[in-house]
């Protein structure tokens, strides 16, 4: 009986050993830069998502007109509606 419970006690401290868990690698919740833009009504009645700066800029054809700049999309700058 002792020889069982010598194994038993033996056999409990190889299994009471902690074990090293891997750590979990740090989430990150957002991108490092993340640019932050905003909507504007274009000239042609469509919404458009711009980065940049509204500018006034002269156009030769119109007079003054106010742009946004950075778009998303095909085009740099867009034309807005007053």
């Amino acid at each position: 009986m002792k020889i069982l419970a010598t194994l038993a006690v033996l056999l409990s401290f190889q299994v009471s050993q902690p074990t090293a868990l891997p750590h979990p690698q740090a989430v990150q919740s957002s991108p490092a830069h993340v640019p932050h833009g905003k909507w504007y009504l274009a000239e042609s009645g469509h919404a458009v998502y711009c980065y940049g700066p509204v500018k006034v800029v002269n156009d030769p054809l119109n007079g003054m007109q106010r742009v946004a700049t950075f778009c998303k999309g095909d085009k740099a700058i867009v034309p807005l509606k007053d």
